[in-house]
């Protein structure tokens, strides 16, 4: 038989599992889990990063994450180059950069764009979740299988 006390803690730890995130930790989830990959696969990662996220819509930009590389490159007047190879990295990255949004927010990601600039430096990563009333539920299936290996 189990006592008052430890029925209210167990009911308790299944409450605090259930809740949804407050959505400021939404957001550090974001940013944080952006700044981690950036960093594992450049090397280092931005100095600056501000996520938003309302309805169906997530926007990560961030600063400063030009690497030696890069910079020798932009310097040298290849900024084009630096750009095309960072639209490369990002499609190869497109489903880790999904699966930090995903853990964050607990909502698929159907959509996914990138942009960068060189003055100032900036990179936006955009997903568009599901569901959507922007996207029909067949539309959202076909999205879904497109991005997502079977």
């Amino acid at each position: 038989m189990t006592s008052p006390s430890s029925d209210l803690s167990a009911v308790s730890r299944r409450t605090e599992q259930a809740a949804p995130r407050a959505h400021g930790d939404v957001l550090t989830a974001i940013s944080d889990g952006m700044v981690a990959l950036l960093k594992e696969f450049y090397g280092h990662g931005p100095t600056r990063t501000k996520s938003y996220y309302a309805d169906d819509l997530v926007v990560c930009v961030l600063r400063g994450g030009f690497s030696r590389v890069e910079q020798t490159l932009l310097e040298g007047g290849r900024g084009a180059a630096v750009i095309e190879q960072r639209v490369a990295f990002q499609e190869l990255m497109r489903q880790r950069f999904e699966e930090v949004i995903e853990r964050a927010t607990g909502r698929r990601v159907i959509g996914f764009m990138s942009g960068n600039q060189q003055h100032p430096d900036m990179m936006c990563e955009v997903f568009i979740l599901a569901p959507t009333d922007l996207v029909d539920h067949d539309e959202t299936s076909a999205a879904l299988a497109a991005t997502r290996p079977a």
